[in-house]
């Protein structure tokens, strides 16, 4: 939040930010009074006065929620929330978009998909999002999400990967997309009985983003449940948050639900002008206007609506008491002249701290990263301090720092970033020292090297809650019975390896258990992202607590050489682990046996198990696969598939892609119904040649589901070193003879036309 945001620089503010149309109820250039649509439209009709000439700025109420959008898997229609963008673009004012990530109205069809599987539909809806408005001023990256305020949370928790090292990686995770997408947008939570009902719970929420470095830009509440609110007990509660967050605040759909004009306006009258003129006060929305047309009914003891919208300010067309009172509040130099952290709703600073580790051991050190990125101003110094005290003071990216911790307790973070024009900008945060001697480093001295096995209960000593979780003192004592040791839901562990061999790897995990429903992933937390390197990955029923299996997980990014430090996060426990293998995925040879398991990209399907090692499985329609190849003979191959499946319609294509992008087709291979575990071999032939180098072998499944365990090429005409044969000359283009002088049109043999070698007989 700026710190000079002060009276003597509103003139300016006038003269460089948003400059209000005259109609519009607020005046200020720090702050907008909005509303959302209604009924699906901009314009409310009915006599009502046209939304420009009383807001300053628009949520959609439901348009650009994801059910609306895509309430039918694959088609989006983004007409409602186009209208109301396009609106409050030709009326220069703000937009905000809501909401990205919310426990209810998502779309039905989501329920129906594992969780990695709604992963990939959540990354969808936000390319979607992203390709639709590539700049957005704020939106709702997370909606009502403390405890069960909606009863999709589970469902949407599990999608994000769980709860994590923090309890809310879910959160965190939604909020690195919506960064890495819109960085320049304002990003926010939303809830609602987060003054009232539900403050601390709110609080513990939104700080556990914000100390663990999520950009996360502000904090929103909806403020229905302020109803006979005083406003001693409201200043109270903002109070309350703001000293816990020090944040910048939205109040997002601020409504009262009253018959009784009075009792609207007195609730108006208390409220409005401790939110508006709160310095940390972004701007306020209202959720609704028109009366018989907002989400609050009355209703009496049994249920039955008796009245319906009865928090609109407009009633047949006509002021309600607290709308005329509003109006002359917005004219009053108190709300003119109110400041806020967002001078006409845009983000300048974007400053996240992220320690490490939100939990250390005493004697630890603990590196710190300050994420600091400015929108149109220049960064000349970051300044870190630990409980007041300047640790360092940073003026070359990345601004990287390290804190040798001492005293135990909770430690306050703060950054002051100063601009080259001598503006200063802070963000806060948290870390905790744990009593406690045994400090946090790797099991071995002698890291674990990639390629290479690591064994499951090596993972790094350290605290409880630093270098794991939910893991026994017994197993912290005697790593020997981890492999006896049941998992537990949300329990994860820390393991430090050196990657030698940098490239693409999956990664073999043995697992023993006597029930399904067990589910895992790996992941790595770096300064800039929570990485989600594999899938979310269910664990067979293996037949016994003893008798362990592996279980194959392509690792989706790049691993560089170096050290790196995994975490093996448990969803849902109950299984047993013993080893953990990563081997580097091969650049496949042709001739030769592509391993269709070893994809180094791909969508859907998983790895199954075949009696002789592992297959691509239960692929279905739109899911693919992708394989290094290097073509090492050129000319025409044939190729023999290992393929089976338990429905009938199975079917698949590939193409040999070259750097170039140009693309050879490899005929269609039919899949027999004859059950998952009976593979046969699919036999074709390609009638292009290939041409020698590195490609990509791109596999597209495009019916039914399979299994595809292996592809062996054969070359069953090698080239000649002649690109092409013609019985007469079918070209009139000049031709030369091997050693470059120029034939007759009757020349027969090898001759060089256009740059190729070709034989005319």
């Amino acid at each position: 939040m700026n710190n000079k945001l002060t009276k003597s620089l509103l003139t300016l503010a006038l003269g460089l930010f948003l400059q209000p149309v005259s109609a519009q109820l607020s005046q200020n250039p720090y702050k907008f009074l909005g509303n959302i649509t209604t009924r699906g439209q901009v314009e409310a009709g009915g006599g009502v006065p046209q939304y420009y000439t009383l807001w300053n700025q628009i949520t959609c109420e439901n348009e650009s929620k994801w059910s609306s959008v895509e309430g039918t898997r694959g088609s989006f229609n983004w007409n409602g929330a186009n209208n109301a963008f396009n609106y409050a673009k030709q009326h220069n004012f703000t937009y905000k978009f809501h909401a990205l990530v919310w426990g209810a109205q998502y779309p039905g069809w989501l329920e129906n998909l594992a969780p990695a599987e709604r992963f990939a539909a959540y990354v969808n809806w936000f390319d979607h999002a992203k390709a639709q408005y590539a700049t957005l001023p704020m939106i709702d990256v997370v909606n009502e999400a403390v405890g069960m305020h909606q009863q999709g949370n589970p469902m949407v928790k599990e999608s994000f990967g769980g709860g994590g090292k923090t309890g809310y990686d879910w959160l965190i995770k939604a909020f690195e997309m919506a960064y890495e997408r819109w960085p320049d947008a304002i990003l926010i939570y939303n809830d609602y009985n987060s003054i009232r009902w539900d403050i601390d719970n709110y609080i513990t929420l939104v700080k556990t983003l914000r100390d663990a470095g999520a950009p996360i830009d502000a904090y929103g509440n909806q403020a229905h449940e302020l109803g006979g609110c005083s406003a001693n007990d409201l200043k109270t509660a903002l109070k309350k948050q703001q000293d816990a967050l020090k944040m910048p605040m939205f109040i997002t759909e601020y409504d009262i639900g009253d018959t009784n004009d009075s009792n609207q306006k007195w609730n108006y009258q208390q409220h409005i002008p401790l939110m508006w003129e709160a310095d940390y006060c972004a701007g306020v929305t209202l959720w609704g206007y028109v009366y018989g047309s907002t989400w609050i009914d009355q209703k009496d003891a049994s249920g039955k609506v008796i009245e319906k919208g009865i928090s609109g300010l407009y009633k047949d067309g006509a002021e309600r008491s607290a709308m005329t009172w509003i109006k002359e509040y917005m004219q009053t130099d108190a709300a003119k002249n109110a400041v806020g952290p967002f001078p006409g709703t845009k983000k300048e600073a974007s400053i996240y701290i992220r320690p490490a580790s939100q939990k250390v051991a005493t004697g630890d050190v603990l590196p710190i990263m300050v994420r600091a990125r400015m929108a149109t101003k220049t960064i000349e110094k970051v300044d870190l301090y630990v409980d007041d005290e300047l640790i360092t003071t940073m003026t070359q990216a990345p601004y990287l720092a390290e804190y040798s911790t001492s005293s135990t307790g909770t430690k306050e973070l703060k950054a002051v970033v100063t601009t080259t024009d001598g503006e200063t900008y802070e963000r806060y945060g948290h870390f905790e020292v744990l009593s406690g001697t045994v400090k946090r480093e790797p099991y071995n001295e002698a890291l674990p090297e990639l390629p290479g096995t690591v064994i499951g209960g090596e993972f790094d000593k350290g605290l409880s809650g630093v270098s794991c979780n939910k893991v026994s003192t017994t197993i912290l004592k005697s790593r020997s019975k981890f492999s006896t040791t049941a998992t537990q839901d949300d329990q994860w562990m820390d393991y430090t390896v050196d990657v030698k061999e940098e490239g693409l790897y999956t990664m073999d995990i043995e697992v023993a258990s006597t029930k399904t429903g067990g589910r895992f992933h790996l992941a790595e937390y770096t300064f800039d992202n929570i990485d989600f390197l594999t899938d979310f990955t269910d664990v067979p029923n293996t037949g016994s607590t003893t008798e362990f299996k592996p279980v194959r997980c392509s690792i989706k990014k790049y691993l560089t050489a170096g050290k790196h430090v995994f975490t093996l996060l448990v969803e849902k426990g109950g299984f047993y682990i013993k080893n953990i293998k990563f081997n580097l995925l091969p650049t496949y040879s042709m001739p030769g046996i592509v391993e269709v398991e070893d994809f180094v990209n791909g969508k859907g399907g998983s790895i199954v198990a075949t009696a002789d090692g592992f297959a691509w499985g239960n692929a279905g329609n739109g899911d693919w696969a992708e394989y290094s190849v290097k073509v090492n003979q050129a000319g025409k191959y044939s190729y023999e598939a290992t393929v089976s499946s338990d429905v009938t319609g199975s079917k698949f294509t590939m193409a040999l892609v070259d750097s170039e992008g140009n693309e050879i087709s490899i005929p269609m291979v039919k899949v027999p119904n004859k059950g998952k575990d009976t593979y046969e071999v699919k036999t074709g032939n390609v009638k292009t040649a290939f041409k020698e180098g590195l490609h990509t072998l791109r596999i597209n499944v495009t019916g039914g589901t399979c299994n595809i365990d292996k592809i062996k090429f054969t070359c069953t005409e090698p080239a000649s070193g002649i690109d092409e044969i013609m019985s007469d000359d079918a070209s009139n283009a000049p031709a030369y003879n091997l050693m470059g002088v120029p034939v007759n049109a009757g020349y027969r043999g090898i001759v060089i036309k256009n740059g190729k070698k070709v034989v005319i007989k």
